[in-house]
């Protein structure tokens, strides 16, 4: 049984990429946070303040549904949490994995993708939603980063 979870949120695919690629490096299970409804690349058009990401991200309140409550927590003591920024912070539907499990005694490594901005206040955001766990900064994982390069940052923790 691996004690370490890579469990990742991707809207386009860049952020599977690279936690496939950290679960790979680490020896680690993999576990990709689905939503009930999918979103469409309508829902992620961020210049439209009507689309599905907007209003979700402008929402504090919000908690996009999952497609399944399958994450094997329990069984790991280090989750690698990945997922793209939105907003210059984790999407809402981080929120709801975090409150949908009992994460108390683990430790949290973020790491995400961005075209553009890094983690800044992601893990003050998502404290909140998973009481007694230790939350640890993370790092942006764009480009192709080496499996010895992915290997040395996660040992490093």
């Amino acid at each position: 049984m691996s004690k370490i979870l890579v469990a990742y949120f991707s809207a386009s695919g860049v952020t599977a990429g690279a936690a496939k690629n950290l679960a790979k490096a680490t020896g680690a299970d993999l576990y990709e946070i689905l939503p009930a409804i999918p979103y469409t690349s309508a829902d992620l058009d961020w210049n439209d303040k009507k689309s599905r990401s907007s209003l979700e991200m402008n929402d504090k309140s919000s908690r996009p549904k999952l497609k399944d409550h399958d994450a094997k927590i329990a069984e790991h003591d280090t989750i690698f949490l990945g997922f793209p920024i939105w907003w210059y912070t984790a999407p809402t539907i981080i929120k709801t994995f975090l409150e949908a499990y009992d994460f108390t005694g683990k430790t949290i490594v973020l790491f995400a993708t961005s075209g553009g901005s890094g983690l800044g206040r992601t893990a003050k955001d998502l404290a909140g939603s998973c009481p007694g766990a230790a939350i640890k900064g993370g790092k942006l994982l764009n480009g192709n980063l080496s499996e010895a390069a992915l290997r040395q940052w996660a040992e490093s923790l």
